[in-house]
């Protein structure tokens, strides 16, 4: 039973992974435009096709998340916790900027009713159209993309993998119009923000 209980042990900091949908709670609250919301779309975005196709990479941010997480766990432990740290840290800023700068994305009207179609149709009803700058599907795959790059304990191949996913996904956010080209902006610069600033911290606390 004690050594049942030390290789049960080994797993519980998996569930900090939980402090994810719990902080989506306040992405739900504010996911409304009831005091207003601006447009960022130029006419770059206006240029941009809907491709319905691509809201197969968009909807596999879920298990590459939650797959890059697991990898991160048993190959690189403290680069799990960072990119934890840092996917939370990046969270709670999203929705600062969401409760004092709320923005929109218009959305097309969708024809037909294939299977592509019918996927993007059940994202629209699920995800109202706000919650916009910056993208946290932007946000949240870059920094996995920026710890999977530092991971030693990863192969070449899946490194490839990953990285190839992460681009996919954060392109299919202006081609389903979940977001426009400055949302992905957003994303990434407060991306490298945050990587800059936990970065600054853990080097400070190492020498200290």
């Amino acid at each position: 039973m004690t050594y049942l209980n030390h290789k049960m042990g080994k797993y519980i900091p998996l569930l900090w992974l939980l402090s994810i949908p719990t902080l989506n709670i306040i992405y739900v609250l504010l996911n409304h435009g009831d005091n207003g919301a601006r447009s960022l779309m130029t006419d770059l975005d206006q240029l941009i096709p809907m491709v319905p196709a691509f809201i197969i990479p968009y909807i596999l941010w879920y298990p590459i998340m939650l797959g890059t997480f697991l990898l991160l766990f048993f190959k690189e432990r403290p680069l799990y916790y960072r990119v934890l740290i840092n996917v939370c840290v990046g969270l709670v800023s999203c929705y600062v900027v969401y409760y004092f700068f709320q923005t929109t994305v218009p959305r097309p009207e969708l024809e037909g009713d294939g299977f592509l179609i019918t996927l993007v149709k059940l994202i629209y009803a699920t995800d109202q159209p706000f919650n916009c700058f910056p993208s946290i599907h932007v946000l949240s795959s870059y920094l996995a993309f920026k710890a999977v790059k530092q991971c030693r304990g990863l192969s070449l191949p899946i490194k490839t993998l990953i990285a190839v996913m992460v681009w996919l996904i954060i392109i299919s956010t202006v081609f389903v119009k979940q977001h426009v080209l400055l949302d992905i902006a957003g994303g990434i610069i407060l991306a490298e923000g945050i990587n800059l600033l936990t970065g600054a911290l853990q080097s400070f606390f190492k020498r200290n």
